[in-house]
């Protein structure tokens, strides 16, 4: 390659770089008009934080005992009332946003990172390799995710990580269909043949060049996840099959269930968690998709 030609690829490289910060500036503009996008931020931002301050904001000790047993809402100084332990619902509502913020994320980033490789190498490397990748992505996206959770969880216990793995392992292949679709349109583009004129190796294109070009959409799915996850989470915790040391919103359910009657701020307070936690990244998801195709944006 003459010196000419090499410019010319440096520059078409450089360019799309430049264009690619420039798309994120405009999805962020495009973000802060998507009300509902604002709202699920600020939701997920005060969850986040209050998991965070758990500590200091927990006003006992989630595992702390009493003879208040039953106490309701605003009674005996408990805001939120106790449980049949005598146990404050608030501070176990506030430590219970750790393992499920935690579980949730984590679980979220296990799926990213699995989607996006798969999708990545079947997208670029096409051939029989994309054929196979593709498969195993099928078999995954059709297994029921909650039956083989609570199989997997009960066979091979219900520690935290565990939780994490497992829900991250079944919750990638809607990342690697997504990812797969964007690398085979973008394989073909020009800033692609620049950068293999360059003598750029196969893996720096993926994921140096490819990769923060597609990077839009799979924060939408990550962020859709993250929700599914809480939920897959607080559902397990329900049937019993989450951590017994730690405390969480599904397993206060599953606490609550047989003093649902006697007792209804048992279940009510760690659902409404659930239900903003869940309702928050949904609608910061959907802002992300409003930011990124100007398309669903409102007129």
């Amino acid at each position: 390659m003459d010196d000419a030609a090499r410019a010319a690829a440096a520059t078409e490289v450089t360019e799309v770089r430049q264009a690619g910060r420039s798309n994120a500036f405009a999805a962020w503009r495009r973000f802060r008009r998507s009300s509902s996008g604002v709202f699920g931020l600020v939701v997920v931002a005060l969850l986040v934080l209050t998991a965070i301050l758990a500590p200091l904001l927990a006003p006992l000790d989630p595992h702390s005992t009493s003879r208040a047993a039953f106490a309701p809402p605003f009674a005996s100084g408990h805001f939120l009332g106790t449980d049949n332990l005598g146990r404050d619902i608030l501070s176990q509502v506030i430590w219970g946003s750790r393992v499920s913020l935690l579980v949730g994320l984590a679980a979220a980033a296990t799926a990213t990172l699995i989607g996006v490789a798969v999708g990545a190498l079947a997208g670029y490397l096409g051939g029989w390799f994309d054929e196979l990748l593709m498969r195993v992505t099928e078999f995954f996206q059709v297994i029921p995710r909650f039956v083989l959770a609570l199989i997997v969880v009960a066979f091979f216990g219900s520690g935290l990580l565990n939780l994490i793995l497992v829900i991250g392992l079944l919750s990638w292949p809607q990342t690697a269909r997504l990812v797969r679709s964007q690398y085979l349109s973008h394989k073909t583009l020009p800033y692609v043949d620049a950068g293999r004129a360059l003598g750029m190796r196969n893996a720096r294109l993926m994921f140096m060049q490819i990769l923060p070009n597609v990077m839009g959409p799979v924060l939408v799915v990550a962020s859709l996840d993250v929700a599914q996850a809480i939920l897959l989470e607080a559902s397990l915790g329900f049937f019993g099959l989450g951590d017994p040391n730690l405390t969480s919103w599904g397993g206060m359910l599953n606490s609550a269930q047989t003093f649902i009657r006697r007792a209804w701020w048992m279940s009510v307070f760690p659902g409404i968690g659930i239900t903003l936690a869940v309702l928050g990244f949904n609608l910061f998801g959907d802002g992300l998709t409003e930011a990124y195709d100007p398309r669903m944006a409102p007129r």
